[in-house]
């Protein structure tokens, strides 16, 4: 693994995630505790969708899996799997739940599929797929505990999420940015804390 591919996972390039996706208002939101369910309810199908032949795990994760924060209403998942040669022979399978497939989306050694529904239409879930051998992925699980595990520390993000808010109140993507600095800091103590634990 390259270390672009790597980075890719990671906070500093989070905003790369959405690249390519169409810019809209930043709306965020009261923590909602039916996410958490909503997020178990969707493993499952995708799960069943994929095989459990494929799927290692599936981690909810993202600013919706840490209690007691605002954040954007849709959920992110990250379904870690045996190899992604394995998950693209399930496309169809993925697509028939409803989902648009779409390839790595910029970030290298991801499948990047979305879910959107409703009138008018609204993005419902995320979903970041990696081979669960990746070593990048370890950085999404330890950012989540860590927030989880130190409220303060992400009633911090929260703040950060309503600065970059107020300056790009309209663009996702821009938004992202302004938060990437934050997340990078971030991280580090996350990893370091995460590696650290029993």
């Amino acid at each position: 693994m390259n270390e672009k591919a790597l980075m890719a996972t990671s906070g500093p390039l989070r905003m790369k995630m959405d690249a390519s996706s169409e810019r809209m208002p930043v709306v965020l939101v009261p923590h909602r505790p039916e996410w958490a369910a909503m997020a178990a309810a969707e493993a499952s199908r995708l799960r069943s969708a994929i095989g459990e032949d494929v799927v290692v795990a599936i981690h909810h994760i993202g600013s919706t899996s840490i209690p007691g924060i605002c954040a954007k209403p849709t959920v992110d998942l990250m379904p870690l799997v045996t190899s992604l040669a394995a998950l693209d022979a399930r496309e169809d399978a993925v697509r028939a739940l409803g989902y648009e497939w779409r390839g790595e989306f910029g970030i290298p050694g991801r499948r990047f599929v979305s879910l959107v529904a409703g009138t008018p239409p609204k993005r419902l879930f995320n979903v970041h797929c990696f081979e669960a051998a990746m070593p990048g992925v370890e950085r999404h699980l330890a950012f989540r505990d860590y927030m989880r595990a130190h409220p303060e520390k992400a009633k911090a993000y929260e703040a950060e999420k309503f600065r970059a808010q107020k300056i790009s109140p309209d663009d996702t993507l821009e938004y992202s940015k302004q938060k990437g600095p934050w997340i990078v800091e971030a991280e580090r103590e996350a990893l370091a804390w995460y590696r650290q634990r029993p």
